[in-house]
């Protein structure tokens, strides 16, 4: 009985230990395991940021997910954003696995989900934002040294073209009316761009809905039940 105990111990430490160093956790809901994976402080791409940096470190995101889409257990995946943005090229190679998996996902945006954040949020199957949530849209901007020839403005127009095409492919919002938003003068004091709330970025067609955590996981719990049904209808047919 002892050895039995330490056992489930030492499972709920391993667990405890997977939550901290990968911010994700499998959960289960409704006879459903859902997995839970969050994106947050900054997505980090080839460069390492600062160790006081919160960040996101795509080579830990990208494992994860095809992990995910390739297990028999987990029917369900649940994105949570709160980023400030970070790698575009890092970004947006995670939103393009999370858009072409078959495992039902659904992104949720709490406190913010910038720049890069936007179509990390529209790459899932649904997305939804909390009331108090924002979301900045704003062309591509890059730090450091930055050559100035034509073939540097070639390269951000390429990338922001990259950017708009893919969120309007996943998102009901237009790429016209995405890039007025980018292009937006008078909101950022710093910069060009529109601060979105969750209703405008619902209103706008960026965001799917408004909701939260249990909105999210209804969401998934119902999609699971529906590939279920898809497949059992399916197989009585072959």
């Amino acid at each position: 009985m002892a050895e039995e105990t330490e056992f489930i111990t030492n499972e709920d430490d391993e667990e405890k230990e997977s939550v901290f160093e990968t911010g994700s956790i499998t959960v289960e809901k409704d006879g459903h395991f859902i997995h839970c994976l969050t994106i947050i402080g900054q997505i980090e791409g080839h460069f390492i940021l600062p160790r006081q940096n919160k960040t996101t470190k795509y080579e830990h995101v990208i494992p994860q997910l095809v992990a995910i889409e390739e297990s028999k257990d987990i029917e369900g995946l649940l994105i949570i954003l709160n980023t400030v943005g970070g790698d575009v090229e890092a970004g947006l190679a995670i939103a393009e696995l999370l858009s072409t998996m078959k495992t039902p996902t659904a992104s949720l945006v709490l406190g913010g989900g910038h720049s890069i954040g936007v179509p990390l949020a529209v790459s899932c199957k649904k997305s939804f934002i909390a009331q108090s949530a924002t979301m900045t849209v704003h062309p591509v901007r890059m730090n450091g040294t930055v050559l100035g020839v034509p073939q540097t403005l070639s390269y951000f127009e390429k990338m922001q073209d990259r950017i708009v095409r893919f969120v309007e492919n996943n998102s009901h919002i237009s790429a016209e009316a995405f890039r007025a938003l980018m292009m937006k003068t008078g909101e950022l004091i710093m910069d060009v761009g529109t601060v979105l709330d969750g209703e405008e970025a619902v209103a706008c067609g960026l965001i799917d809905a408004l909701g939260g955590l249990s909105d999210a996981l209804d969401f998934l719990d119902r999609e699971i039940e529906k590939s279920g049904e898809d497949h059992a209808l399916h197989g009585d047919r072959s």
